[in-house]
């Protein structure tokens, strides 16, 4: 048999992680931007694939969205994989295919978990994993490793103690598993006077994060993290008694190819209670009509953002045409910039109380919403990250903006007093 080498000199921290990966079927690996995950991964999944003596093996490596697993991972694939004699690049779907014994590796994007359904893997990395919705691995992707018995290895860095956090603590705990935590400060990995110069631009609570996988740190760059907490600690998001008697609003994101996230409030004079949550992905909008039919609720208005209007190219038909055919008709979200309407959501939360059961996961999303980082500089981008969080973030935003509107003098009629003129 041919020998095939790969170009690929393993660190002392990739070889030690390798080891640790093939013991263990679960693995929560927290390691320092910059600190080499992805060419680990990249690796591992190739040894894996070329090593599997089962028809057809399978594997993925899975990031937040397709186009940045394209961006971070994929020239690392095509790389380490040109080597070995009669791989197949397909660069249309982001996969390659080994001719000698049938396996394949592909670049797939978490924001169409629809598509990844029914799959089946040996072998998954979730890169990012911060960034990825909480309950994709517990719905979608176990389920695809368990006829085969494959792996999972999640990598990324901390994002507050969101559900990351939470796979850490279970790794810790259950047998099988393995975690490990790796700081900047400790894999001398990055050159200390870079890390230095990160330091002096960076606040204190991103260099913690990125750099020092700090879990307690405050969600840097988080839009409403603070607020969210602060709602928490005063009693603000639990659960209460819906009072069925008043009207609910609904507040809408339409995803197009991704998830469409819906809110459900009830307004007062004085309070705001979001008192329900649906979010879903690959279904038409008849189907997120028959969801709100079935709540037993009595609505007021529905809002949704103002590309609504547009007009598609199969049917040139906008969906609010489509949903005023089948019975519902929206009120249209001005048209603001992202960054104003992020300042509206700040000023309307104060307000607000969440009914904690039903609205978990957009609890979750609204304390995650938070900047894109720069790896280049080493700092925040002054705008939203686009993830899991985004469309639920998105759907509060539009109806944050119409709610302020509704609230504003500028609506109400202007009283003078005549009585002096004559």
């Amino acid at each position: 048999m041919k020998q095939v080498v790969i170009p690929y000199k393993p660190r002392e921290l990739q070889n030690f992680l390798h080891n640790k990966c093939d013991k263990n079927r679960f693995n929560v690996i927290i390691v320092h931007r910059r600190g080499g995950k992805t060419v680990f991964s990249i690796n591992h999944l190739i040894k894996k694939a070329l090593t599997n003596k089962k028809p057809y093996p399978r594997y993925a490596f899975i990031s937040p969205y397709r186009l940045q697993g394209k961006a971070t991972a994929w020239d690392y694939l095509k790389q380490f994989s040109a080597t070995i004699p009669g791989v197949k690049i397909n660069e249309s779907e982001l996969r390659v295919d080994f001719n000698v014994n049938n396996s394949r590796i592909q670049i797939i994007g978490a924001e169409n978990s629809s598509a990844i359904r029914g799959q089946y893997f040996d072998g998954i990395i979730v890169d990012e994993t911060q960034n990825i919705a909480p309950d994709l691995f517990d719905t979608i992707l176990r389920p695809c490793l368990s006829d085969r018995n494959g792996f999972a290895i999640f990598i990324g860095t901390p994002r507050g103690r969101n559900y990351f956090y939470q796979l850490h603590q279970l790794a810790k705990q259950t047998k099988g598993w393995f975690t490990c935590i790796y700081k900047a400060s400790e894999t001398d990995i990055i050159h200390k006077k870079e890390l230095d110069d990160a330091k002096s631009i960076m606040s204190p609570e991103a260099y913690a994060q990125e750099m020092e996988c700090s879990f307690q740190a405050g969600i840097s760059g988080s839009y409403y993290g603070a607020m969210m907490e602060a709602l928490d600690k005063n009693g603000h998001i639990k659960n209460f008694e819906i009072d069925d008697s008043q009207d609910v609003e609904t507040w809408w994101d339409l995803g197009m190819n991704d998830s469409t996230v819906i809110t459900f409030v009830q307004r007062t004079k004085d309070e705001i209670k979001i008192i329900d949550s649906y979010e879903n992905s690959g279904e038409g909008l008849e189907h997120y009509l028959n969801i709100i039919d079935s709540k037993p609720y009595v609505y007021s208005k529905h809002i949704a953002p103002h590309d609504i209007r547009v007009r598609e190219l199969g049917t040139n038909k906008s969906r609010w045409e489509s949903a005023k055919d089948m019975g519902l008709e929206f009120d249209i979200a001005p048209k603001l910039s992202v960054e104003d309407g992020i300042e509206q959501v700040r000023q309307l939360l104060p307000k607000c109380w969440f009914h904690k059961q039903n609205c978990n996961k957009l609890i979750e999303a609204l304390k995650s919403y938070c900047k894109r980082w720069d790896e280049k500089n080493n700092c925040f981008k002054n705008r939203p990250l686009h993830n899991w969080a985004s469309h639920f973030a998105d759907s509060f935003r539009y109806g944050a903006i119409v709610e302020q509107i509704e609230r504003s003098d500028w609506k109400k009629p202007i009283k003078v007093n005549t009585a002096y003129i004559v």
